[in-house]
């Protein structure tokens, strides 16, 4: 199998996740590779799907939203597309994944309050081709999305 990126591409990568406001000319600098590299590898990872935006992460705590759950919903077996798109309309829905086992759709979602999240999910199950639920409230974030090691089985040995 191919691999997506090189190591090369892994650093830039790295570099830009840990400083995201670092700039071409300095990320170039730091990697001792000229800009015009930096920039060219860039615009081809962005083009190929592998970097997929430049916007802040933002935490919905900081938002009012202290409440976050992952809801596995049961829908009706034609209707996914349907659903993703009413769920889109939903702005406390974070994202959605179509998946296997029990559930077809595990959706995770935020709320201001557990009273606010029963609204949330009464808004998720008034969705047409939306059956049953099941849900989880999250406690505690344990390990954040990341990419980070990824990127360092890449990498190799090669450090920023």
């Amino acid at each position: 199998m191919k691999q997506p990126i090189d190591a090369l591409d892994a650093r830039i990568l790295a570099l830009f996740r840990s400083e995201p406001r670092i700039g071409v000319l300095e990320a170039s600098r730091r990697l001792a590779v000229a800009r015009g590299t930096v920039q060219a590898r860039l615009d081809r990872l962005e083009a190929n799907g592998v970097v997929t935006g430049w916007g802040p992460d933002v935490d919905p705590r900081a938002l009012g939203y202290e409440v976050m759950a992952f809801v596995t919903l049961e829908i009706s077996q034609r209707g996914h597309r349907r659903i993703e798109t009413a769920l889109t309309a939903l702005p406390e829905v974070l994202e959605a994944h179509t998946i296997t086992g029990a559930g077809d759709m595990l959706v995770r979602v935020v709320a201001r309050t557990n009273a606010d999240l029963q609204r949330v999910v009464d808004d998720v199950l008034g969705i047409d081709g939306v059956g049953r639920s099941n849900m989880v409230i999250v406690l505690a974030d344990g390990v954040p999305y990341r990419t980070e090691p990824l990127l360092d089985g890449v990498a190799g040995d090669a450090k920023v």
